[in-house]
């Protein structure tokens, strides 16, 4: 019997520590307590007093009865099912070993081997339930740590992503300001450029205008001279009598008109080509001669850094190709260009000049056109300074330019370098430090 008191005692302990972590209600401590302490004191009376055996039996049996109501009433002892269970053969082997020993003697020496295995199966059942029982308790306690751990960082998790949602939000908000913000810079700057582009023009408009106003003095001053010529010999006309007289007067009289004709003719297309030159927005394409227009803007260019600079001089040399086939181009767009890298290579030589570092120097400029294949090929040469080799990437991008603030915008060669590209050509540029540059345009034709 003592073993079996053992077993129980053993059974009870485990029961008390191997619940749930959680803290028992203080009533239920105690009833666990006195359910320990109550085997504790069945063994030692058992042991002391053997007369007493058979109370000790039953107290120790209605202890267990105790323990597994406890088990099945109290919802914090849920966990102790399986071990009471694991205990229910024994104590049923225990009450018919009992019963059948106090019965009949008899009956108990004939099935006494049968009880012996029975009790050992008991014990035997109660061992391997335990240990399943506590294989499966640290089994749920590693898998409640294992959903604890990703309870708190879902928690985390949740925190965070509300964290980050605001941030997104915050980030959303200053983002489409930003994008506010750039936006109407960009269409201040869409302004600027428009602004920039148009101020490009009329500085080379500008640029035109002294070359201008001295190309068209030249004609203004024949027709001035041969029309107060024309004056005199009608006066002579009138005051003659002689026939012949008059014919002579009329002969000549018809060279004056004709000259006048001529150079107003001439000022009429100085000035054509000012008005085109000056026009925005996209031209209407048309055939034209680009020996003219080189020989025209070389010299209004010339002319017009002359105003500037009384002291510039520069040799102009031409080698414009008699037969070069004409081209269909806007001419106020590529007149543009021409003038511009005219005034670039102006620019160039008389910098140079300036320096002074080259003995004997003498500022050139040579224009030269001819065909090639299918193109036409417009090639502008000064012997200046020449352009760096670390810029010469950046030559033809806007705002990029060489010369001192407020005295250029940078825009003249990009521009040049969209127009040529927008009539299907080519803008190279050939350069050495020191030495010169060349700029050449090929168009198709």
């Amino acid at each position: 019997m003592q073993f079996n008191f053992f077993l129980i005692t053993i059974l009870l302990w485990y029961a008390k520590f191997k619940l749930d972590s959680k803290k028992l209600q203080p009533e239920l401590d105690k009833k666990i307590n006195l359910l320990v302490y109550g085997c504790i004191g069945i063994l030692v009376l058992e042991g002391s007093f053997s007369q007493i055996v058979p109370y000790t039996f039953w107290l120790a049996q209605t202890l267990y009865i105790f323990l597994f109501y406890l088990s099945l009433s109290k919802k914090h002892l849920q966990l102790t099912k399986p071990i009471t269970y694991s205990a229910l053969p024994l104590f049923i082997v225990n009450i018919t070993e009992y019963i059948i020993e106090q019965t009949s003697l008899q009956l108990y020496t004939d099935w006494e081997e049968y009880i012996d295995m029975a009790n050992l199966f008991a014990v035997f059942w109660l061992g391997i339930l335990l240990f399943i029982d506590n294989r499966q308790r640290k089994s749920l306690e590693k898998a409640r740590i294992i959903a604890a751990e990703k309870e708190k960082e879902l928690q985390l998790t949740t925190k965070l992503k509300a964290e980050l949602e605001v941030q997104v939000a915050e980030r959303t908000a200053e983002i489409h300001q930003q994008k506010e913000a750039l936006q109407k810079i960009v269409d201040e700057l869409k302004s600027t450029q428009t602004q920039l582009v148009q101020q490009e023009k009329l500085a080379s408009l500008g640029a035109l205008t002294a070359g201008i106003a001295h190309e068209i003095k030249n004609p203004l001053n024949f027709v001035n001279n041969f029309s107060e010529l024309s004056n005199e010999l009608i006066k002579e006309f009138k005051s003659s009598n002689s026939e012949e007289e008059r014919n002579e007067i009329l002969a000549d009289l018809e060279i004056n008109l004709q000259k006048i004709n001529e150079h107003g003719k001439r000022a009429d297309s100085i000035v054509k080509n000012m008005l085109q030159h000056s026009r925005s927005g996209a031209g209407e394409k048309q055939i034209t001669d680009i020996n003219q227009l080189c020989e025209e803007y070389l010299n209004l260019s010339f002319h017009g850094k002359r105003a500037t600079d009384s002291n510039f001089n520069c040799e102009m040399v031409k080698n414009l190709d008699a037969n070069l086939p004409r081209v269909n181009c806007v001419v106020q767009d590529i007149s543009r260009v021409i003038l511009n890298l005219i005034n670039n290579a102006f620019d160039a030589v008389r910098e140079r000049e300036i320096e002074g570092k080259t003995p004997n120097y003498k500022p050139s400029v040579t224009i030269t056109t001819q065909k090639i294949n299918n193109t036409i090929s417009i090639s502008i040469s000064d012997n200046g300074k020449g352009i760096p080799h670390h810029i010469q990437e950046k030559i033809f991008e806007p705002f990029f330019t060489t010369k001192p603030a407020g005295q250029g915008t940078g825009l003249g060669l990009s521009l040049s370098y969209d127009i040529v590209k927008a009539h299907g050509g080519e803008m190279k540029l050939k350069t050495k430090e020191g030495e010169g540059s060349e700029f050449i345009i090929s168009l198709p034709i």
